[in-house]
């Protein structure tokens, strides 16, 4: 196989239309979970570290989505924990199921609200830790994860366990093991692929709970462009709805 954009392309597209067309049963039982936490008036809470920190701000404060979202990220715990910045540096702290139980306790979570989790590999302590956490405290949980990469490789978490078998609904982002697609004659490969299949399957969640509160007659919150005339006034009105219970930080 040759390595090039266009080569890219053609594999990425046929990934996107795999995701984007299969798993309808289980997007549809996420979206109606997620779309019962909002009417509940509950909260979304997003997580993911490293690259899937995207997922999380892809469904947590954008224009197009849902004003009722949450990103958690593992710079809170120097954001709001009052840490050294130090403790970020540490390449290894995602692998620690302790800052799990730290993030959790500084959110502004409530017994309502629910998580979507995304992690490509789905072993790694951090998101293991926060998915047993969640489902300890009565949360519904999605997980947005790669069965194939996460079914070839050992949980680097103390129980054993993987993110996909914690969640009340998993979405298989479609990524291949190591989550590049195009293999090099040398070893390994280019063009990842897990940053965009959760992206999409992010908005087709959200987009299919939007439908379900107007099916249900509940004018859905949801956020405008702030570089729209009114936009920002919209949005600011809706965020007061939710105050305390969301941050928006960069």
């Amino acid at each position: 196989m040759s390595v090039t954009s266009e080569d890219f392309l053609e594999q990425i597209r046929a990934v996107i239309d795999r995701v984007g067309t299969g798993q309808a049963a289980e997007k549809r039982k996420a979206a109606e979970l997620l779309a019962t936490t909002v009417r509940d008036g509950g909260v979304i809470q997003a997580f993911g570290c490293g690259h899937s920190e995207a997922l999380a701000m892809e469904i947590a404060g954008r224009a197009g989505g849902l004003v009722p979202t949450n990103r958690i990220a593992l710079r809170d715990v120097v954001l709001y924990g009052g840490d050294p910045l130090e403790v970020l540096a540490d390449p290894m702290v995602e692998r620690d199921p302790a800052i799990a139980h730290r993030l959790y306790e500084l959110a502004p979570v409530k017994p309502d609200d629910a998580f979507v989790i995304a992690s490509n590999s789905g072993i790694n302590g951090a998101v293991v830790e926060m998915a047993l956490l969640v489902k300890e405290r009565g949360h519904a949980l999605i997980a947005i994860t790669s069965a194939q990469h996460s079914a070839g490789v050992e949980s680097r978490h103390p129980s054993g366990r993987k993110l996909g078998e914690i969640a009340d609904v998993v979405l298989d982002n479609g990524a291949p093991y190591g989550d590049a697609a195009l293999p090099l004659p040398g070893g390994g490969a280019v063009g990842a692929v897990s940053s965009i299949t959760a992206a999409l399957l992010a908005q087709q969640i959200i987009t299919e709970v939007v439908a379900i509160l107007l099916e249900d007659g509940i004018t859905p919150p949801v956020y405008h462009s702030d570089n729209v005339p009114g936009g920002k006034e919209h949005n600011a009105e809706l965020e007061a709805r939710y105050a305390g219970r969301i941050r928006r930080i960069a």
